[in-house]
């Protein structure tokens, strides 16, 4: 939680899934450094257990993972949460045609030298997304004018 003057702003958390350890420190500090939450898993199975236990807001995971791939965790994470915004990256998009239809990830990254800058566009669009919006003008309240009629 992010204390802002008298207010409190929960940061937002994301589950980063890849067997890469290297891959996974590299995206884990560039996160923390834009002020998310971040919890890290190496397995598919990792993953699940760990979204069990806690409410994420995205997750992020790599497509080639020990036991099952990324697109098996998406289909799992889907059944639980159809809503919650999946980041999809792999070094294989092109050869195994993923993208969004096929994979179920609202977002398909390739890792290349721009992977960066595509993964931080994708993950501020996918939690703006999520962030309560104002409600349209006839559900919002109307307030009374201190003014009275005399």
């Amino acid at each position: 939680m992010v204390s802002l003057g008298s207010t409190s702003v929960q940061r937002p958390t994301i589950l980063l899934v890849d067997d890469n350890s290297n891959g996974l420190a590299a995206r884990r500090s560039v996160l923390e450094e834009l002020g998310y939450s971040i919890s890290t898993s190496a397995s598919v199975e990792e993953a699940l257990t760990l979204f069990e236990r806690e409410a994420f807001d995205l997750v992020i995971t790599d497509y080639k993972l020990p036991g099952m791939n990324g697109v098996q965790l998406i289909e799992h994470l889907r059944v639980k949460a159809p809503e919650l915004p999946v980041i999809l990256i792999s070094g294989f998009v092109d050869a195994l045609g993923l993208d969004e239809k096929a994979t179920g990830a609202d977002a398909v990254i390739q890792k290349s030298s721009h992977e960066v800058n595509h993964l931080l566009r994708a993950v501020n669009r996918l939690v703006k997304r999520m962030a309560p919006k104002k409600p349209p003008a006839a559900q919002r309240p109307v307030l009374k004018s201190r003014r009275q009629s005399v």
